[in-house]
Parts: structure tokens; sequence; C-alpha cells
């Protein structure tokens, strides 16, 4: 029995499915760019929001893609909103559909080239892992990006909202004046928290919703100081100015261990990436010298247990590089 005939003929299946899908996202974003701005701000308000559920209900109903099908195939998943929170939080315009899609998408592409234009088995597949990454990668990198530089620009939003007070402005119209001064990616947060204010949420319920979508410690200890001055009170803004103090001393000096621990990171990653780049060479200039690796019993027993070493060294020198401060 051919099982590669019948893969190939359920993945061209799939893969058909999948392009009318996108052909149908494709068709779906054709909005103004003042509908996409709303969009956007919507699902930022709406993302990890959590309180008071009568006054943020209208912030959550929206759709997880613009497919009412894939929609409601996509409320199936447990906990698919942490899903929809790793989205926002890394800043992309993108809803869970169009994640998805553009996981499963070029996979499909490559095994489909693949089966048409041979190529290595091995070779196939580390190409169509390595595309079906990209977008996970591209996310993450865009979160790592982005909380990076909101981490960056928190001392001087303390700082505003300092001086906002010493004027004597009240503290929501303070993290208006931050949302419309500063600029992004911080600045559209705060202004999503004075909308919340607005729209009738509690200072509270909008203040623990910024916390929940920026997972940063520094703003978590400048939410909870907030939240401990309006029950115990005390100068806010003198605080707020020991915190931006406090936060640009650990990024100095957080700066200062990456400059030293550089070497061992970039030792990391050559170790790690070298035995997949020496493999996915010699695969495609002679395909024959690692068929045995993957065809013979002892060969396989062999690659799940370099595998498996290979894991646990990666995470050893993920432990080791990586300092906390």
């Amino acid at each position: 029995m051919n099982y590669a005939f019948y893969a190939f003929i359920i993945l061209v299946f799939f893969s058909i499915i999948l392009l009318i899908e996108a052909g149908y996202f494709w068709w779906q974003s054709k909005h103004s760019g003042e509908a996409k701005r709303l969009e956007n701000r919507i699902r930022m308000m709406s993302a990890g929001g959590h309180g008071n559920d009568q006054a943020m209900s209208i912030l959550k109903q929206r759709e997880l893609s613009g497919s009412p099908l894939l929609t409601r195939m996509l409320l199936l998943v447990p906990r698919i909103q942490l899903v929809d929170r790793w989205l926002v939080q890394s800043g992309l315009n993108w809803s869970i559909g169009k994640f998805v899609a553009y996981t499963l998408i070029p996979p499909v592409v490559v095994c489909i080239v693949g089966f048409l234009v041979y190529v290595p088995v091995l070779a196939l597949v580390a190409a169509m892992l390595l595309v079906g990454m990209f977008a996970p990668f591209k996310v993450s990198r865009a979160k790592k990006k982005r909380l990076k530089a909101i981490e960056e620009q928190l001392p001087e939003a303390a700082d505003m909202i300092g001086r906002s007070l010493r004027a004597g402005h009240s503290f929501s119209t303070a993290l208006g004046m931050v949302g419309d001064e500063m600029p992004e990616p911080i600045g559209s947060e705060f202004r999503t928290t004075f909308d919340q204010i607005n729209f009738g949420v509690s200072l509270n319920d909008a203040l623990g919703g910024l916390a929940s979508r920026i997972p940063i410690s520094d703003l978590r200890y400048f939410v909870i100081a907030i939240l401990i001055q309006r029950e115990s009170g005390g100068n806010l803004a003198e605080i707020l100015g020991n915190i931006s103090q406090i936060i640009r001393s650990r990024l100095a000096l957080l700066g200062k261990v990456k400059v030293l621990s550089s070497e061992g990171r970039l030792s990391a990653w050559v170790l790690g990436c070298l035995p997949f780049v020496v493999a996915f060479l010699i695969s495609i200039l002679n395909p024959d010298f690692l068929r045995v690796l993957y065809t013979d019993p002892t060969g396989i027993k062999l690659i799940c247990g370099a595998f498996v070493m290979m894991v646990l060294g990666v995470m050893w020198m993920r432990k080791i590089i990586r300092i906390h401060i």
C-alpha cells in the first residue's frame, strides 16, 4: 500500500480548504484604516480584562477570526483566550484565525512542493518544521521586543504621572496624558486603561487589566504601589518617582549583565543550532549518507537518544546564561 500517495491526497485536500479560508480572510480584511485602528483598540481592551463583568461585557464580545465557522471551532479549544492574549501582547494586528492560517498553510505548501520536486525526507520534514514555526517565532519575538520597549518607557511614564499629580491633575487625567503624549507601545496601553475608566470600569479593575495585558514585573509593582496608596494614603508622586528610579537602576544593571554574558549566549546558540544545520546540509549534498540513520532501527534509537541529550543540554545552557535581576 502506497502510504505516501494517500498522505499526499489528504494534504492536498487540507491545503485547498486552507487556501479557500485564506482567501476568505483576505476578503474580510478590506476595511478602512479607522476601522482597523478601532478593532485593534477593542482587542487590546478586551484581552486580559477582568473585574466588573457588567462594565466589561461590551468589550468582550468580539470574534476570534473573520470566519464565523472558524470562530465556533476555536471557541471549542480550551484556554483559547490565552493564545488571544499572547497575540495582543505581541502588538501584531493578528486574530487567532490569521495565526492558525499562517502556521498551517506554509508547511502544507512546502510538503506539496517537496512531493512535486523530489526532496529528501529529512530535509523536507526539517523545512516543514522551520516554516511552521515562523509564525509562532514572529509573534514571540514581537512580544519580547514590545515588552522590552514598554519596560524601557515605564520610568518616563511614571515620572510624567508624578509631574501631572504635582501640577494638580487627577490620577485618571494623568493616565490620559501619558496615553496621548507617550509614544508607542506604552502610549496605547495607558490610553486603553484611560478609556476603560471613562467607560465606567473601576480604577482597580482597569489597572488590573493593564497588569494582565503587560506581564512585566516592574509594571505590576507600579500597579500594586498605586493600589496600596489608594487604600493607605501617602504622596503618590513621590512613590512613583522612587519606582522610576528603581526601574532605571535595574535596567542599567541588567544591561551590564547582558554585556558580560553575551559570549555565553552566543556559544549556546552555536552549540544548539550546529547539529541541525550540519544534518540539513549533509542531507542535501549527500542524501544517502544519512539515510541509514533514520531507516535502521538502531539509527532511530540513536536519533532519539541524541535528541533527548540535546534538549537537556539546551535547557542546562539556558539556565546558565539566563540571569534574573
